[in-house]
C-alpha cells in the first residue's frame, strides 16, 4: 500500500465522539460534572482526560456496574451483549478453539484488536485457531482469563491506533481498568443453567425397522433440555499499604459444565450380520452420541493491583494475574462399525474428547514521576500462555488393543516480556495554546514454542512392507511429533511521539507517529491525525485519519504441524508448514509481510438534557491480509512436492498474505434519562453497527501453482465469503433500565443481523436469517450490602433456523441442528439467580 508507505502524517476532518450506551449514561449519573467523572486512560490520545466527550475518536464505557448487570459469564460473552460492534460467535466441535472462542470488533480478525490492563500491552494467547470458524488462521488475547469481579470499568476505543500502541490496533483497542479501592470489597455467587426446547430439533422416541429392514425413528415434539449448569463464586477486597498506597485482589472460580445441542444420530452404528440383518443392539443405543454445545470448563483466576505514592511525586504499581482453565469437549463419534475403532476396546464405538489445561501468567511493575516538568513512565511486563492439549476417551487404531485411551499431545507456548519509557510535557511551540507532546520508546520480545507430544499421541504403527497397520496418533487430535516441535524468538523496538493542542478555543488537534523496527521482517511507520471541533454547548464534530498495521504473529510464522491422514485405507501426510520449509515454498510460500491499514473516521455527537445522539462512520482499508491457505494436493502438487524432496508429503497448508479488503460502517448510538417523579428513573438507549466487509482483492497464485490451472486454488471462494458475511450484517442493541426505590430492572434485546455459514458453491450456503433476542434481570438491594438478582439470558428461547427443516441443508445429517456461525449461543434460554454481598 503506497499510501501506508509514502505518506507520513495524514490530513483529517474531526469526528465526534460515538460513546456507547453505558458511557453516557455513565457521565449522567455524575451530573454532568466533570470533575466527578473517572480519569479516561484510552481515548485516542496519551493526554488522559476527565470526559470521553473530550475524545477526538470513538469510546465506550462500560462500568463494573454494567458487567455485573448481563448474567453473562464470560468478558467477551459481557462485550458481546453490550457493545453492537463486538461478535462472540458460537464455535463448537472445532477443537480448541471450544476452550478459547475469539472475539471479532467491527468484523475484523480477532488479532485486530489490541488487549491492554491498565494501559499495558496485554499477552495474546498460544492457541492458533485452525479450524472453519469465525477469526480462522488467528492468534488472539483471552479476554476470558480476565475475571469481571477485578474489573473497575472498560475502555474500548473504536479507531485504529498503531500509531498510539503499535502492531494489532487496526480495528481499535480494548483497555481494560483493575479496581484500584484500598478498602471495602465485595463477595459474589451465580448460578444458573439452561432451561430450553430445541427448536426444529424433535425428541427421538423410539427406534425400529420399517417394511425393508432399514432403520426408523419414531419422533415427538422438540427436545426439552436442562443442562450447561454454571456456578461462579468471586470475591473482591482492597487493603491500604499504609498512608499512601493500596493493594487490591480479585479472586473467581467458575464452573460451566458442557451442553449438547445435538440431534440424534440416525446412522447405523453396527456391522449387519451375515443375512443382511441390523444388529439388536442399534434398537438400544443412545443415539444422541455427540455434543454439540458448550464445552466443559474450569476456570480459576486471581488478580492483584497494586499502587503505591512516595515523596516527590513518585509512585510504583504493579499488577498480576494468574489463571488456569481446565476444558473438555467433544469430537466426532466414532461408530462401532468405524474402520478407526477397535470393538475389543469399544464395543459400541466411542466419542473421542478433548482436555485443554491452560495456564496463564502476567507480571507488570512500574514507576512514574515527575522531573523538570516531564511527566514520565517506565514500566516492564511479562505474559505467558500455556495452552497444554490432550485427548481422552480415544485410541491410536494402529497401536492395536495395546493402545492407551488417554494421550498428551503437547502444549503451546507463547511469551512475551516488554519494557516501555514514555514522557509528557506541556510545550510552547508558537502556536495559539501550549502543546501537549509526549515521547516514548518500547522493546517487546516474543516467543513461540509447540512441545511435542508423548510418542502414543502422534505414532503410526507401520507393517513388515512399511506400510500403516491403521490409522495412526490420537483419534480425534494427533499430538505435536518431535518433527512439528518449534522454539522461535524475535523482538521489535519501537519509538513514538504524539502532539496534542488546540488552535482555537473550540478545535483540538492530535498529531501521533511510530516508528517499530522488527528483527524478522523489517520496520514500518504508523501516523495518526485526528481533531474535534466543538460547534456549540450541544453539538461537536469530530474525525480521524491514520494508517496502522499488523505484524504477521510468531504463531503464523513459525506454527508447524504433520498428520498422518487416511482415504480410502491410503495414508497421506498432510501439514501446516512455516514459510521457510522447503514444503511450503515448493507450492509458492513467500515470507510473510506486515499487514498495513488505513483507517478513517468522521462523525458527530449532540447532547441536550437527558438526550445524547452520536454518530460515527468508518472505513478501514486493509492491504496484505495474513490468511490461511487452502489444503493443495493432488497428483501434480505431489509431483512438485517429491521434485523438492518433501517425497513423504501429500498435501500441504500455509500462511500466505493473499488478499486486501475494505471494511466500512456506521455506528449510531441514542439514549434518553428521565425522572419519573414517584415512580424513580428510567435510562433507554438504543445503539445499532450497519457493517460490510469486502475481500477487495485476491492476489494471483504464486507461479508454481499457476503452472497447475485453474483448479488450484491457495485462497478460495469459501474463505472469502467467511471474511465477508461470517459476522452480522447489521447489529441493533437496545436497552430500558429502571430504577424504583429498592429495585432495578433491565431489560435488553439485541438483534442480530444475517449470516452466512458459507459452504464450497454458492448452492451449499446456509443463510442465518436475523433474530431478535432478549434479556431480562431484576435485582434488589434490601440495603447497601445485599444484592439480590434473578434473570434469564435469552428469554424467549431462540435458536438460529434448524438444519432439519431448512430444505436444501444438511449438517452431517442434522446431527448438528444448528450452524456454529451463529453470533448468538446456541443453547437456547439460560436462567440465573446472583446473591452479591459488599463490605
Amino acid at each position: 500500500m503506497t499510501f501506508f508507505k509514502k505518506v507520513p502524517l495524514q490530513l483529517a476532518i474531526a469526528s465526534t465522539l460515538a460513546t456507547s450506551v453505558t458511557a453516557i449514561a455513565a457521565e449522567q449519573t455524575t451530573d454532568n460534572t466533570a470533575q466527578d467523572v473517572e480519569v479516561i486512560s484510552v481515548t485516542g490520545t496519551r493526554r488522559s482526560l476527565r470526559s470521553i466527550s473530550e475524545s477526538t475518536v470513538p469510546v465506550d464505557l462500560l462500568t463494573s456496574r454494567d458487567l455485573s448487570s448481563t448474567g453473562q459469564l464470560d468478558m467477551s460473552q459481557v462485550l458481546a451483549s453490550q457493545l453492537p460492534s463486538f461478535n462472540y460467535p458460537s464455535a463448537t466441535i472445532a477443537d480448541g478453539t471450544d476452550h478459547a472462542k475469539p472475539a471479532v470488533l467491527r468484523g475484523l480478525a480477532p488479532d485486530h484488536t489490541l488487549v491492554l490492563i491498565n494501559g499495558k500491552r496485554r499477552h495474546a494467547g498460544a492457541l492458533l485457531n485452525l479450524n472453519g470458524t469465525v477469526g480462522r488462521g488467528s492468534t488472539a488475547v483471552d479476554l476470558n482469563n480476565i475475571p469481571t469481579s477485578a474489573i473497575k470499568r472498560v475502555e474500548i476505543l473504536r479507531d485504529g491506533a498503531a500509531a498510539q500502541y503499535g502492531s494489532d490496533a487496526i480495528a481499535g483497542v480494548i483497555n481494560i481498568v483493575l479496581k484500584d479501592a484500598d478498602e471495602g470489597g465485595s463477595v459474589s455467587y451465580t448460578y444458573g443453567e439452561y432451561d430450553t426446547q430445541m427448536a426444529g430439533s424433535p425428541q427421538l422416541l423410539n427406534t425400529t425397522t420399517d417394511s425393508e429392514g432399514n432403520l426408523s425413528f419414531e419422533t415427538g415434539s422438540d427436545r426439552e433440555v436442562n443442562d450447561g449448569i454454571t456456578r461462579t463464586a468471586s470475591a473482591n477486597a482492597g487493603f491500604a499499604l499504609g498512608d499512601n498506597g493500596f493493594i487490591n485482589v480479585s479472586i473467581e472460580s467458575r464452573n460451566n459444565e458442557p451442553t449438547n445441542r445435538s440431534g440424534f444420530d440416525a446412522r447405523e452404528q453396527y456391522s449387519r450380520d451375515e443375512n443382511g440383518d441390523l444388529d439388536s443392539r442399534e434398537f438400544d443405543f443412545d443415539r444422541y452420541n455427540h455434543r454439540f454445545g458448550k464445552a466443559d470448563i474450569e476456570d480459576f483466576a486471581l488478580f492483584y493491583n497494586l499502587g503505591y505514592e512516595f515523596e516527590n511525586s513518585l509512585s510504583l504499581y504493579s499488577f498480576a494475574s494468574y489463571s488456569n482453565r481446565k476444558g473438555n469437549s467433544g469430537g466426532f463419534y466414532r461408530r462401532a462399525n468405524d474402520s478407526r475403532n477397535l470393538t475389543e476396546v469399544y464395543p459400541d464405538g466411542f466419542l473421542p474428547q478433548i482436555d485443554t489445561d491452560v495456564d496463564d501468567y502476567s507480571f507488570a511493575i512500574g514507576l512514574n514521576g515527575e522531573t523538570n516538568n516531564w511527566a514520565w513512565d517506565v514500566s516492564t511486563n511479562y505474559g505467558r500462555n500455556d495452552f497444554g492439549i490432550g485427548v481422552s476417551n480415544s485410541l491410536n487404531t494402529s497401536m492395536g488393543v495395546s493402545s492407551p485411551t488417554e494421550f498428551d499431545d503437547g502444549s503451546l507456548v507463547y511469551e512475551q516480556y516488554l519494557v516501555n519509557m514514555d514522557a509528557s510535557n506541556t510545550l510552547d511551540l508558537g502556536l495559539p495554546d501550549d502543546v501537549f507532546v509526549t515521547i516514548g520508546a518500547e522493546y517487546r520480545h516474543e516467543n513461540y514454542q509447540i512441545k511435542a507430544g508423548e510418542t502414543a499421541s502422534y505414532l503410526t504403527v507401520l507393517d513388515d512392507d512399511g506400510n500403516p497397520v491403521a490409522a495412526g496418533g490420537a483419534q480425534v487430535l494427533p499430538g505435536f511429533s518431535p518433527e512439528s516441535a518449534t522454539d522461535k524468538s524475535r523482538h521489535n523496538i519501537a519509538v513514538f511521539a504524539e502532539f496534542d493542542t488546540y488552535l482555537t478555543t473550540d478545535w483540538n488537534l492530535v498529531l501521533a507517529g511510530r516508528f517499530e523496527d522488527y528483527s524478522d521482517f523489517g520496520s514500518t511507520f504508523t501516523s495518526k491525525l485526528a481533531s474535534r471541533y466543538s460547534i456549540n454547548e450541544s453539538l461537536s464534530l469530530r474525525g480521524a485519519i491514520s494508517t496502522g498495521f499488523r505484524a504477521p504473529s510468531l504463531a503464523q510464522t513459525s506454527y508447524k504441524s504433520v498428520s498422518t491422514v487416511f482415504e480410502n485405507g491410503v495414508p497421506n501426510e498432510v501439514g501446516l508448514f512455516p514459510v521457510d520449509e522447503p514444503a511450503a515454498q515448493a507450492l509458492g510460500a513467500r515470507e510473510l509481510e506486515a499487514e498495513e491499514s488505513v483507517n478513517m473516521t468522521a462523525g458527530f455527537i449532540f447532547t441536550q438534557g437527558g438526550f445524547s445522539l452520536t454518530l460515527d462512520a468508518y472505513r478501514i482499508e486493509i492491504d496484505d491480509r495474513i490468511v490461511l491457505s487452502e489444503n493443495l494436493s493432488g497428483s501434480e502438487v505431489e509431483a512438485i512436492l517429491a521434485e523438492a524432496g518433501e517425497v513423504n508429503t501429500q498435501r500441504v497448508r500455509y500462511f500466505t498474505n493473499a488478499i486486501d479488503s475494505r471494511t466500512q460502517g456506521v455506528d449510531i448510538v441514542a439514549t434518553y434519562s428521565l425522572g419519573l417523579e414517584n415512580y424513580g428513573d428510567l435510562r433507554l438507549s438504543a445503539a445499532v453497527n450497519f457493517n460490510d466487509t469486502e475481500v477487495t482483492h485476491v492476489k494471483e497464485n504464486p507461479p508454481e501453482l499457476e503452472a497447475l490451472g485453474d483448479s488450484y486454488e491457495y485462497f478460495s471462494r469459501r474463505e472469502i465469503t467467511r471474511f465477508e458475511k461470517g459476522t452480522p450484517a447489521d447489529k441493533w442493541n437496545l436497552s430500558a433500565t429502571w430504577d424504583y426505590e429498592n429495585f432495578q430492572t433491565t431489560l435488553r434485546a439485541t438483534r442480530y443481523g444475517e449470516v452466512v455459514d458459507t459452504a464450497s458453491s454458492e448452492d451449499g450456503d446456509e443463510v442465518l436469517d436475523a433474530k431478535w433476542i432478549a434479556d431480562l434481570e431484576v435485582a434488589y438491594r434490601p440495603d447497601e450490602q445485599w444484592k439480590f438478582a434473578l434473570g434469564a439470558n435469552n428469554l424467549f428461547d431462540q435458536y438460529p433456523q434448524d438444519t432439519v427443516s431448512n430444505i436444501g441443508y444438511s449438517d452431517f445429517n442434522q446431527i448438528f441442528p444448528y450452524s456454529g456461525f451463529a453470533p448468538y449461543s446456541l443453547d437456547g434460554r439460560f436462567i440465573y439467580g446472583n446473591i452479591t454481598y459488599s463490605f
